[in-house]
């Protein structure tokens, strides 16, 4: 069977739409933002994380971009892979498909 992965969707971005996963995160960044903004000094120590973070990541993918371009290849057929094996979890699990509340 053909993966239902359209070429600018991965696997990633297909877990995250999942209801059991999306409806996960929303808990946690509710959670988050409440922790934020009841301890003030809960709320400096995260944004100085979140800013630590950001550059982190920027660093990461500005060094990373050549390997990523030359491994492009493998990422297409890993990422095709990855989303057949969804597809099977999507269709033996059907639980999959409902928040975590359900």
């Amino acid at each position: 069977p053909m993966c239902i992965c359209h070429v600018q969707e991965n696997v990633l971005q297909r877990v995250l739409q999942l209801p059991v996963v999306s409806s996960t995160c929303e808990t946690l960044q509710r959670k988050y933002s409440s922790t934020k903004e009841s301890h003030p000094l809960m709320a400096s120590v995260c944004e100085v994380y979140e800013r630590g973070v950001q550059g982190a990541g920027a660093l990461a993918m500005w060094g990373m971009e050549p390997v990523v371009r030359r491994l492009e290849p493998q990422f297409a057929v890993a990422n095709n892979l990855a989303c057949r094996g969804l597809d099977h979890l999507e269709e033996k699990i059907p639980a999959l498909q409902y928040p975590v509340d359900k």
